[in-house]
């Protein structure tokens, strides 16, 4: 990992947030912006690669920028709903819950440092360990499963909407324990047998085989993917719907500007940004929801269908026919 050991990064890692909850706001004081992280990993790893960026944000705009790792997304989205954080990180999921409760706008999405935007959700397991996806799927309750955060794209809602909800399981009621657990978690403890096999997805993986460290490099080789989603969308970054205006237009220059161009300080920029694992931002709305809008939908009408339930297919069936609706338009536009 990248880490610039300048003054300004040092002071900026010696006043972060507490971990544990948000920092506290001085009532009225609209030069602090409280910025939620999802902690996907340990927190000190994340404090190294955050802290160049939180520098030059808060350097490019004026703002003391204090961060909050909070230990899962329900955090994030309740911190943002009681408005102890103005801005974050979200999964799309999350995104969408944070939008819905916390009054949440979604006005960036991140993007491929190289490559094709998007990613997948994956089943992981021990490599040799001789399970496959029909065994997977037997549900004879001898599997010991990894679920990823409840408000996790990749770690729950993807493999429900693609897997398991359109053969009628029910992890809880398939394999012999069902744990929820972050994404690095999940990977190590597949990887050494804790656990027989676990979602995830094709970023954390990347993440885990970028590390140098011999633990990590050991984890890679043990693991083997059985089964990929189709292409989830990129994160969307989340602000509150109410913040004030001048500041969201200092906080937009910002984001849209950096890593952008080929001037060096540009490739300096997206360096700061690969260990963020993103690459320069992109503007969005809430269309940027609407495929996970329709996951959760089908989601929802499939568990419908198989209880045979008409309300319920019916209410879900409008929710889909809604998305719909909107995808038709926006392509129209």
């Amino acid at each position: 990992m990248i880490s610039r050991k300048s003054v300004l990064g040092l002071a900026l890692l010696a006043g972060l947030a507490a971990c544990g909850k948000p920092a506290q706001k001085a009532a009225g004081d609209p030069n602090v912006i409280r910025f939620s992280i999802a902690s996907t990993e340990n927190v000190q790893a994340q404090q190294k690669s955050w802290t160049p960026f939180l520098a030059d944000f808060s350097k490019a705009t004026g703002l003391k920028v204090q961060p909050y790792y909070g230990s899962n997304y329900t955090a994030l989205i309740e911190a943002m709903r009681f408005k102890q954080t103005e801005m974050g990180w979200f999964t799309n999921q999350s995104g969408l819950e944070a939008v819905r409760r916390s009054g949440g706008e979604v006005f960036a999405r991140t993007s491929k440092p190289e490559g094709p935007d998007g990613y997948q959700s994956v089943i992981v397991v021990k490599k040799g360990s001789g399970i496959t996806l029909d065994k997977l799927l037997k549900c004879d309750h001898t599997i010991n499963f990894g679920m990823g955060d409840a408000k996790s794209t990749s770690g729950t809602l993807a493999p429900m909407t693609y897997l398991f909800a359109p053969k009628n399981i029910t992890p809880g009621a398939c394999f012999k324990t069902v744990k929820s657990a972050n994404h690095e978690a999940n990977l190590l403890a597949v990887s050494t047998g804790v656990l027989d096999a676990a979602t995830n997805n094709t970023q954390s993986m990347v993440r885990l085989a970028s590390k140098t460290e011999p633990a990590a490099q050991a984890a890679m080789k043990n693991l083997q993917v059985i089964w990929t989603s189709p292409t989830i969308p990129e994160d969307p970054m989340v602000w509150r719907a109410d913040l004030d205006p001048a500041i969201k237009a200092r906080i937009a220059k910002f984001f849209f500007s950096y890593g952008v161009g080929d001037s060096p300080e540009a490739k300096r920029q997206r360096a700061v940004l690969k260990e963020i694992e993103t690459g320069p931002f992109h503007p969005a709305d809430a269309s940027h929801l609407l495929p996970v809008r329709e996951m959760e939908a089908t989601e929802l009408l499939i568990e419908a269908k198989n209880k045979n339930d008409p309300t319920a297919i019916a209410k879900a069936q409008a929710m889909l026919d809604a998305v719909h609706a909107e995808q038709k338009a926006k392509a129209g536009s």
